[in-house]
């Protein structure tokens, strides 16, 4: 599945809540089915810098495609990288580095975080992407 047709199945998800409570409740039942990183990598070094909250990424190749596996110390945060390595876990890195996020505004996200919390998520897209295009130059 491409990351667009993963970022659609999200939309339609989230549209099929009423409110914001269950659209959080649904992110932490997302975060909850996380892949969880291993102990090894809850590191600084694979810390988010720019989040509240504590969140650690660790990306690994294989066959051509970054796997992403995460934690966070939040239940919400948690969520909120489960719906990005949801999205982009499992791609080539082009696809990750040209991939547009505007998902998170049609599901609402970004005007439902507090100011602190959004500049996480940004963060957190950023260190997807930098990922990608670390591993995308060991391709090349």
């Amino acid at each position: 599945m491409s990351i667009s047709e993963i970022q659609e199945e999200i939309i339609e998800e989230f549209a099929m809540f009423e409110d914001w409570e269950e659209r959080y409740q649904y992110m932490i039942d997302l975060g909850k089915s996380l892949p969880l990183i291993d102990e090894k990598y809850k590191t600084e070094d694979h810390i988010i810098k720019g989040c509240q909250s504590r969140v650690w990424v660790h990306a690994a190749m294989n066959d051509d495609k970054v796997e992403f596996t995460a934690d966070s110390d939040a239940i919400i945060t948690k969520g909120i990288i489960a719906i990005l390595i949801r999205a982009f876990s499992n791609q080539n890195p082009n696809a990750i580095i040209e991939a547009n996020t505007d998902f998170i505004d049609k599901i609402g996200l970004k005007e439902h975080l507090s100011p602190t919390r959004a500049n996480g998520l940004v963060s957190m897209i950023k260190q997807l992407k930098m990922y990608a295009i670390a591993y995308k130059t060991q391709l090349n």
